[in-house]
């Protein structure tokens, strides 16, 4: 004898509501001033319009990075100024280092391998104060 069971038909979930993230940054008073003197120049009343605005730029930025593209602004004149940020440069493609060849004379070489077998030099009175700061 074979029983068949009947399963209960679950209702659908409701759509979920998504949560706002909430985002928090530790500024700097310098960089404080600055993201307020933008906000008033751009006319922004909260620091989610600012921070939605700014996410968009960036993202086009990386966009147009990654489809191998440069980003400038161009004055009347025509001249023209290239934006180059290290974090943006990451994403684009097939980054172009200029090549130089060197060519060492056997003289040189034998010089280089000299100083790169030595014990290193201890650091200058100059060096260190430089790097106290």
């Amino acid at each position: 004898m074979t029983l068949k069971t009947q399963q209960a038909k679950k209702a659908p979930l409701p759509p979920r509501t998504r949560r706002k993230s909430k985002f928090q940054a530790d500024l700097a008073p310098a960089e404080d001033q600055m993201v307020r003197g933008l906000k008033q120049e751009l006319q922004l009343n909260s620091n989610t319009d600012f921070l939605s605005d700014a996410v968009a730029l960036f993202r086009w930025a990386v966009g147009e990075r990654k489809r191998g593209r440069r980003i400038f602004s161009e004055a009347e004149g025509g001249e023209r100024k290239e934006l180059v940020l290290p974090r943006l440069e990451r994403v684009a493609p097939g980054l172009a280092l200029p090549r130089v060849e060197i060519t060492f004379t056997p003289r040189e070489l034998e010089s280089l391998a000299d100083l790169s077998a030595r014990e290193p030099a201890p650091p200058t009175e100059t060096l260190l104060r430089a790097m106290r700061g």
